[in-house]
């Protein structure tokens, strides 16, 4: 079957960006994760992007221990894809980030390529009240913290979590960090076809321009010709459009509550599934049909499911 035409719908269930207080919707324990991947999954994404968060207060929790509840009952419950993250939270150290996909070999895993500002203080101006203690001093530390992502950070991450046969969706927040993964491509430490996420909108990143994203695409294409997938994203109220664009210029998409809270002006989104049947009637309303599991994985070159490690996560959850 051909896939050509073929787009891929990553959802980004809960992430580390938004914290609680910020939406009602925004899935926190293991069990409200596991409900809205589900949805997601059920409306067309093929992968499901995944953090996990302390189910008490909801601070990002990157321990195996978070994990393995999430993907002990995921694993059982849907074909999709799960892709770990290995951002974790800014805050985070890289070898607490990577322990997830060390332990679980996933098929897929995110890899941040460049350390950078991740500014998310500007919400303060937003929301005034929080429920827990963690989540203004969260917020307000991004103002002086960086995002550390070192080139030798890069190359230790890929060559631990890539061990178990994991691939990476490479996420590049700035043209810089198309030229570091093609820094690991010369090398021969990447190999095709690689998953290029491009993140439009975050402050420290690129903008979300039109010129924007259509610079991203063209450097992308002069770097790595017919060798890689991309796909866009786009942080906050900008999401859709930035998907839109993406899909003009034959790009995939990643919609989710990590990268958005809204669906439109003053209306919170309620799920992850409505944002992923939004992303869906955009694909479909351009001509093109949405990839299934079992078609992307063979669009990204993945091992398969029965590769992984997901039976630890029962024995541990």
């Amino acid at each position: 079957m051909s896939t050509s035409d073929k787009i891929i719908i990553t959802c980004a269930i809960t992430g580390s960006i938004h914290t609680p207080s910020m939406s009602p919707h925004l899935p926190v324990t293991p069990e409200e994760i596991v409900a809205s991947a589900l949805g997601a999954a059920e409306a067309g994404a093929s992968v499901l992007h995944l953090h996990a968060r302390d189910p008490q207060t909801g601070r990002p929790d990157q321990s195996a221990e978070a994990f393995a509840p999430i993907l002990a009952a995921l694993s059982q419950r849907t074909d999709a894809v799960l892709n770990l993250t290995t951002g974790g939270a800014p805050t985070m150290s890289v070898a607490e980030r990577i322990k997830p996909v060390i332990m679980f070999e996933p098929e897929l895993a995110s890899m941040n390529m460049g350390s950078m500002n991740f500014g998310l203080y500007p919400m303060l101006d937003r929301y005034s009240e929080f429920r827990h203690d963690w989540e203004r001093d969260y917020l307000e530390g991004s103002r002086a913290n960086i995002f550390r992502n070192s080139l030798a950070d890069i190359e230790q991450a890929m060559a631990a979590c890539g061990a178990g046969g994991t691939r990476f969706e490479f996420e590049c927040y700035d043209i810089g960090h198309l030229y570091t993964l093609a820094h690991f491509v010369g090398r021969g430490l990447v190999t095709p076809p690689f998953f290029v996420q491009s993140v439009f909108g975050l402050l420290g990143g690129i903008g979300n321009h039109p010129e924007d994203i259509a610079h991203m695409r063209r450097t992308a294409d002069r770097l790595f010709g017919a060798d890689y997938r991309w796909s866009v994203l786009g942080a906050g109220r900008h999401q859709m459009r930035v998907a839109a664009t993406g899909l003009s210029l034959g790009g995939n998409i990643r919609v989710g509550l990590e990268d958005n809270l809204w669906a439109g002006k003053g209306r919170l989104s309620v799920s992850n599934r409505e944002q992923v049947e939004t992303a869906r009637a955009l694909v479909e309303g351009m001509g093109l049909s949405v990839a299934t599991p079992d078609e992307t994985r063979e669009i990204l070159g993945l091992k398969g499911r029965e590769n992984t490690r997901f039976s630890a996560t029962r024995r541990m959850a």
